[in-house]
């Protein structure tokens, strides 16, 4: 089987760490689907605005080359039990795509491109669009289905502060990234440390990119500090 590329993910993450584990857990990530030139036509996305939101389908192309296995160790079991990768959204898998529901915030032209803007991302920067589909309420939400080991949302358990050092940093990239403090707040809240590193006490600073800046924070008890904002 062969695909064709639609379009190409902009996305403010960089690098998989810190990338929320589910779309919509953080509803504040932003980005923009990028068309190809073959897919630049406004009839491709005739009535799409009536949709709130949309499925992408895409492929997970920054793990597509490390294979897959048969089980896997997901974070939501603490990243120490295994479970089949058909019973996981692990990247691993043996055809390497993923599938995601975003929030639909309308298309534009901009410089003869033609841009899709999404919300309530959990999509690596240059991720590969495959096809884009309709979310269809009656059809898509089915209040009585179980959720196995992932039946409730997680919880929000950390509180994010600012260093005076990082707080001066951040009024200044603010300007370039408006919504950039909401970001780092709804990003580090959701704790994306590795799963088994959640119930140990931790005294490692973490940095994560975010746009073209490195977020530099450490976590303390329920509370996690950013350090340090600077420019990659």
């Amino acid at each position: 089987m062969q695909f064709d590329t639609i379009a190409f993910v902009q996305s403010p993450f960089k690098q998989k760490f810190a990338i929320p584990r589910q779309p919509n857990l953080v509803p504040e990530a932003r980005g923009s689907l990028r068309f190809a030139p073959t897919y630049c036509d406004d009839d491709l996305l005739r009535r799409l605005d009536e949709f709130s939101h949309l499925w992408l389908i895409f492929q997970f192309h920054a793990t597509a080359s490390q294979g897959w296995t048969p089980t896997v160790q997901p974070p939501r079991l603490g990243g120490k039990e295994r479970v089949g990768v058909f019973a996981s959204r692990s990247p691993f898998r043996p055809n390497s795509l993923g599938l995601s529901v975003v929030e639909n915030l309308g298309s534009r032209w901009q410089d003869r491109q033609l841009f899709l803007d999404v919300g309530g991302i959990d999509l690596l920067d240059g991720t590969p669009i495959l096809d884009i589909k309709p979310y269809i309420p009656y059809a898509d939400a089915l209040p009585r289905a179980r959720g196995g080991y992932a039946q409730e949302q997680p919880t929000q358990a950390h509180r994010v502060q600012f260093s005076d050092d990082a707080r001066g940093s951040l009024l200044i990239e603010e300007e370039r990234h408006p919504g950039l403090e909401a970001l780092i707040r709804a990003v580090l809240s959701q704790d994306p440390r590795p799963a088994w590193r959640i119930k140990e006490e931790d005294d490692k600073q973490y940095g994560m990119a975010l746009y073209d800046l490195n977020i530099k924070w450490r976590i303390a008890a329920d509370v996690i500090t950013v350090t340090r904002i600077h420019r990659l």
